[in-house]
């Protein structure tokens, strides 16, 4: 699970690292906006639904409410005629002497509408009269009715019998009704003495199955009637119960006390709203299953998800427009930023937005235009420091070339070789030109290699003549650009060293070419050449005494090596090959580029 974790938020942090900020912001405030609406739409949930059961609950209290008014309103009328019978028929005659009927088939007819029937017992139970019927049928004996032995066991009280068909009299038309007894224990007068009786009132179930039956608890709730002991009363499917085809949980719900509770019964849960019916004991049951409950709760989350949704859709709608707002200075920001990184030099850092965003911008542009500043500044620094490294390193050239020449051309007046110390002025002072150049670094390769012939032509004068020598170019590369004074270092070099001990058979060979994009300009010679080891400890930097005046040093090439780049860059400088007794070949390696720029790029 940790790892599962782990590897969650990792993915996460890798989707927040690449997604833009108006993504993050949006996606941010609609997670936070959609969470708290989650937990506050299940708090109201879970309110509501509570509130929902408790108002379910309310309602099956008032409708048990109407209904046991009904009910008692029905049973009253019941008593008012059990009343009526003792108190104003039964008490006032002597059976020795006066008869029941007059008042009974009054009170029969006046009630007939919800009375099945009327009787008076005696202690034994012998019929003293009744009505509609009042034969008593064989085999009948009403003291060992239910109903009569609880109204002699209860003398103070009045006792409603559970529903029954009436089974007493004798009916000529074979009709037999369902009845609910009310019986109370009467005192008979007879001749002057008191006797216990019993005055039975049946009651049609009709009536109460009227006043029950037409109870609506929505959906498929119910109202069933018990007494005391959970003996069921009416039930809408009492046929079925009696039939044993259905089961009710009549008998728990005897003990239940008045008010709402929670039940499962036939494996399934239910809301059952308990009333107690006044004196009579009994109670009255109305049950709502839980799919009824399940179908509000249903309805109230359909709702609340498409309040939910709703919401939803308009949270994104206003994080998208608010998310865009803060976004689009910083996109435009970040775009300035990246063309900065471009190396777009006239870049508009754009400044707008909230008033942190604008700060930002305008920090960035003062920024910028420092680092401008400051690269400028570096530039001019940079160029002076290369000038003055280029100066250092042309002034490191030995010097002891011109005191020869000019010792040589003293010798030669004295001499009076006046043809050949001419030759050797001139020549001196067309190298003295072409190496100041008016201040140039870049010259073209036909001057470049005009100044190697001045030079050639000294040095051959002076060593009388010990070598011979040839130079190439092609065409195209006469008007190429090129460091100045970077090949007369390298024939001085091959002169002093393959030259030196040569008997006029020494050769020096200089060529210009094009291979692909760069200029290559070979200096070779027939000399002695050298092993490996020492070509490899030539162009380092730090190798070999530090006098540059000393011969064999390598100073001179290293100079143009470090002068060539210095001003092209590390793919060109030199590239010596050498091999003991097969001579020595210094290539020089430039980019091919035209020199009509050469002069203000110098400038610049």
């Amino acid at each position: 699970m940790t790892s599962f974790f782990d590897s969650l938020m990792r993915r996460a942090s890798r989707w927040y690292r690449r997604s833009s900020i108006q993504v993050v912001i949006s996606l941010s405030f609609t997670l936070v906006a959609v969470i708290g609406m989650l937990l506050l739409g299940g708090a109201l949930l879970v309110r509501f639904s509570w509130t929902t059961d408790a108002l379910l609950a309310e309602d099956s209290r008032r409708v048990l409410d109407q209904v046991n008014l009904n009910l008692d309103s029905y049973l009253r009328s019941m008593m008012r005629v059990s009343d009526t019978m003792y108190y104003r028929v039964i008490k006032n005659a002597d059976l020795a002497e006066d008869s029941l009927d007059a008042g009974m088939n009054l009170l029969y007819e006046t009630n007939r509408g919800t009375l099945v029937s009327i009787a008076v017992f005696s202690q034994d139970g012998s019929l003293v009269c009744a009505t509609p019927l009042s034969s008593l049928k064989r085999g009948v004996f009403p003291e060992q009715q239910e109903w009569f032995a609880s109204a002699t066991e209860k003398i103070e009280n009045l006792h409603f019998s559970t529903p029954h068909v009436q089974n007493l009299f004798e009916d000529p038309d074979y009709i037999y009704r369902w009845v609910v007894s009310l019986s109370r224990q009467v005192e008979l007068t007879r001749a002057g003495s008191i006797e216990s009786g019993v005055l039975l009132v049946d009651m049609s179930f009709g009536g109460i199955e009227q006043i029950c039956k037409d109870v609506d608890l929505g959906g498929n709730g119910y109202l069933y009637l018990i007494d005391g002991n959970g003996e069921i009363i009416y039930h809408p499917r009492q046929q079925l119960i009696y039939a044993s085809l259905l089961e009710e949980n009549n008998w728990i719900a005897a003990g239940y006390e008045d008010g709402s509770h929670r039940e499962k019964f036939g494996g399934e849960t239910r809301q059952v709203t308990v009333k107690t019916v006044g004196y009579t004991g009994w109670k009255l049951v109305g049950v709502t299953p839980a799919d009824s409950l399940a179908s509000n709760h249903i309805q109230l989350r359909l709702f609340g998800i498409f309040v939910l949704l709703f919401f939803i859709f308009f949270l994104v709608f206003v994080n998208l427009a608010v998310s865009e707002r803060i976004a689009v200075p910083i996109k435009a920001l970040e775009h300035s930023v990246k063309e900065l990184e471009a190396g777009s030099e006239q870049v508009n850092i754009a400044i707008g937005g909230p008033y942190e965003v604008q700060h930002l911008g305008n920090s960035i542009r003062s920024m910028v235009a420092t680092m401008r500043q400051l690269m400028d500044d570096a530039v001019r620094q940079e160029k002076s420091k290369r000038k003055s490294e280029l100066d250092v390193l042309q002034s490191q050239i030995n010097p002891h070339f011109l005191y020869n020449t000019l010792d040589s051309i003293v010798w030669m007046i004295e001499n009076e070789r006046y043809a050949d110390a001419i030759v050797m002025v001139t020549s001196l002072a067309r190298l003295f030109r072409i190496s100041l150049s008016r201040g140039r670094n870049l010259i073209t390769v036909s001057e470049e290699l005009e100044h190697a012939r001045h030079y050639l032509t000294i040095q051959k004068m002076r060593f009388k003549n010990k070598f011979t020598t040839e130079i190439r170019a092609e065409p195209e590369a006469l008007s190429c650009e090129t460091v100045k004074l970077v090949v007369q270092p390298i024939v001085e070099n091959a002169i002093y060293h393959g030259m030196e001990y040569a008997d006029g058979d020494g050769e020096i060979l200089i060529h210009a070419y094009r291979e692909g994009d760069d200029l290559l300009i070979d200096v070779s010679d027939n000399g002695p050449g050298m092993p490996q080891e020492t070509v490899d400890r030539l162009l380092q930097e730090k190798t070999g005494p530090s006098n540059p005046s000393k011969r064999g040093s390598g100073i001179g090439l290293r100079n143009v090596h470090q002068r060539i780049r210095l001003t092209y860059g590390e793919p060109y400088g030199l590239e010596i090959q050498s091999e003991p007794d097969e001579g020595t070949t210094v290539r020089i390696r430039l980019p091919w580029r035209p020199a009509a720029g050469a002069g203000e790029e110098e400038r610049g």
